[in-house]
């Protein structure tokens, strides 16, 4: 089992989540960040980290959002793993 990032993540790739993570299954992408489903350990220090709440068990996906887990499975390989905190796409209100 592992976490996945969802559709709140995309557009504004806030990565709070990324620097709590002990063992570095964050990637990045253009739009968002994905975690590699074989590296999550589920510690879950990630999902109080993300300030829209993007993260969530695979278990607990909404129905919508399920698309997201095979998602971020099929990009986390192809996208270079993030370890340090940059700036959001966006900005906070």
């Amino acid at each position: 089992m592992a976490h996945v990032v969802a559709e709140p993540c995309f557009g504004c790739k806030y990565t709070d989540c990324v620097v709590v993570c002990p063992v570095e299954c964050f990637y990045e992408g253009e739009q968002m960040v994905y975690i590699h489903p074989d590296e999550c350990i589920d510690c879950e220090a990630c999902v109080p980290e993300c300030p829209v709440e993007a993260i969530f068990h695979e278990d607990n996906l909404a129905e919508a959002w399920l698309p997201y887990k095979e998602l971020n499975a099929e990009m986390a390989p192809q996208c270079p793993v993030i370890k340090e905190k940059k700036d959001p796409l966006v900005k906070p209100e």
